[in-house]
Parts: C-alpha cells; structure tokens; sequence
C-alpha cells in the first residue's frame, strides 16, 4: 500500500494523465481517462478513483497546468470531459542567461533519451483502442528517464553542476589508469555514451573524458565554484572533434547454456566447457556497449578477458546494486 502513495507513484500519475489529457483535441470522460491511465486502473472503488481525481486535477491546476472542463458532446452538455489546452500549455518565446543555458543544457542530455515507455504507453494504446483522435506531436519526450549503470555518472553531474574539481583514475586504450584532475564543465550523452567535458588542469587544456573509462571513484576537491564554464562551450561538438570510437576489443565469454543467444550469433568461435558452459569469442568496436551487453544477461554471462571489460563490467554491476540500496 506504501508503494502506491509514495511521491515517485504520484509523479508518474500526474505524468500519466498530463500525457493523456495533451494526447487527445477531444474531452474526454473521466470513464475514458480512468481507464487510459494505468495507476486510476488500479483504484479498487468508484469513490477512491473520484477522490483521486479531483486531488489530481487541483494539483495540476496549482501547477499552472490549463486543465480545461467541456461538455463531450457538443450537442449534449449532461456529460463533462476533460483536456489540456495546448496553445495555454506551450511557453511562450524565451531567452536564458549563460550560466541557465549551462544547466539547461544539461538538463536536455540527461533526459534526451525520454520517450513514451512503460506505464504512458500503455495508456496511448488504450486511447488509440477507444478511437481518440490523437496529437502524438505535443507529447514527444514528457516522460524522463535516463539510462546509466556508471558509477561515475552521478558525481561527476554534481561536480559539474557545482563547478567544483574533481580527480579521478581513467583508462584509455589497454594502458594502466592514470590519475586525472578535471575542471567538468558538463556532463553529456552523444552515440549512446555518457562524456564529462571540461578543463584538465594536469594538461592545462580541454578534454573529454568517457564515464565508462573512469575506474573507480570520482573524488571532488576545493569549493564548489572554484571555476566558471566558458559562455561558448559546445559540449556535443567538442564530444564530435574527439573522434571517440575505439579499437575493436576481442573479448572471451563465459556463457551458460541456452543464454546469449545475440553473443553466440555474433561469436566468431564458440567452445563447449562442460554441460553448463560454454567459452565464446566476440568482437566489438564499442567497449561500452559490450559491457552494457554483458550485464544485461546478469549471471548466465561471466567476463573472462579483456581485463578492462572484466573490471567495467564489475563496476558496472556493483553501481546497479549500489542504485537499489545494496544486495540483500
């Protein structure tokens, strides 16, 4: 029952019904939006998912949301729909300064990769049943959802937002970690990959540095702004000029028997161990997707070689576990 009352199951419920009430040019019902939006699916009685609603639509409306009331028959007033204006609910022309852009900027990679998943697409699946008209233009991108497993991410984010050092070991190509000491001034997604971009003062020149290849922790140190991030920076184009993609890396898996199945077709030579396991080869250009493939298939696949693999793919795992507050 705590689940359901919690701030995260309420955010994602106004979340919902924004992106159900924007979807439609229609009213729609509160029959029809009960059953577009997954968490009023789940209301036991008629009287619990009133009272949900109308909190629902107070809130909304508290949050400047132009929740608008209209009869959903034009012929027929007896029965009372709901939408969202869009031309209320767009900004108008704005303008930031420097600095705002800065966070802003961030802001956009970390949600960049947003859609309509889970919950919210179900209900655009449900409405699209019912024949709603629909307006998919208006709601690109409302749900957030950022997708890293780096132990690097989060602290490296603040670091940037703070404008404070950091040190931190990294690794690249298959040379031994060297120790870093970095001024981030953002921290950005390109290519399906996590960056920090900012001023490397054992260099004394910009850099762009890779989450993936950050080997243990990332440290601050001194005071948060110690430093100002230049009017001009690009973080994205600074990424592109890198030319990030790496050599191609041979890898040797572990894989448990009838698991793997997209290793074992890319595999340039696959060996039975004994009737758990066998031994596959792969290669891959792209070292961090490799290890987000491996961690995706949890304990039927185990890294064996490259070290760097084997090490990202532990760190990799051990952030995952430290996300859900430990292993049990």
């Amino acid at each position: 029952m705590a689940a359901a009352t919690s701030p995260a199951h309420k955010t994602e419920r106004l979340l919902n019904l924004v992106i159900c009430l924007l979807y439609t040019r229609q009213p729609l019902a509160k029959q029809q939006i009960r059953a577009a939006v997954p968490q009023y699916a789940e209301v036991a009685s008629d009287e619990s998912f009133d009272r949900m609603f109308e909190r629902d639509k107070d809130e909304l409306r508290d949050l400047g949301i132009p929740l608008r009331t209209e009869a959903v028959d034009a012929f027929f007033d007896d029965e009372t729909g709901y939408r969202i204006d869009q031309r209320e609910y767009a900004l108008p022309e704005i303008t930031f300064e420097a600095d705002e852009l800065t966070v802003l900027g961030l802001a956009a990679r970390t949600w960049q990769q947003a859609s309509l998943g889970g919950p919210a697409a179900q209900a655009m699946r449900k409405l699209r049943a019912q024949d709603v008209t629909r307006d998919e233009a208006s709601v690109l991108a409302l749900e957030p959802r950022v997708r890293t497993t780096e132990a690097a991410f989060e602290p490296m984010k603040n670091a940037a937002l703070r404008h404070q050092v950091v040190t931190f070991d990294y690794r690249k190509g298959r040379g031994a970690p060297e120790g870093r000491r970095l001024q981030p001034w953002a921290v950005t997604s390109w290519h399906g990959h996590w960056y920090a971009t900012g001023f490397d003062l054992d260099r004394d020149a910009p850099r762009v540095f890779r989450l993936s290849r950050v080997v243990g922790a990332v440290r601050t140190q001194g005071k948060p702004g110690a430093y100002a991030v230049p009017d001009d920076h690009d973080a994205v184009a600074m990424i592109a000029a890198t030319g990030d993609a790496g050599a191609t890396t041979r890898a040797r898996l572990q894989v448990r028997a009838g698991a793997g199945n997209t290793l074992r077709r890319s595999a340039t030579d696959v060996r039975r161990v004994d009737d758990d396991w066998d031994e596959l080869t792969v290669e891959r250009t792209d070292l961090g997707a490799l290890v987000a493939e491996v961690c995706g298939f949890g304990p039927a696949v185990l890294a064996l070689e490259p070290p760097e693999l084997v090490e990202q793919v532990g760190a990799r795992l051990d952030a995952l576990v430290a996300a859900h507050g430990g292993a049990s």
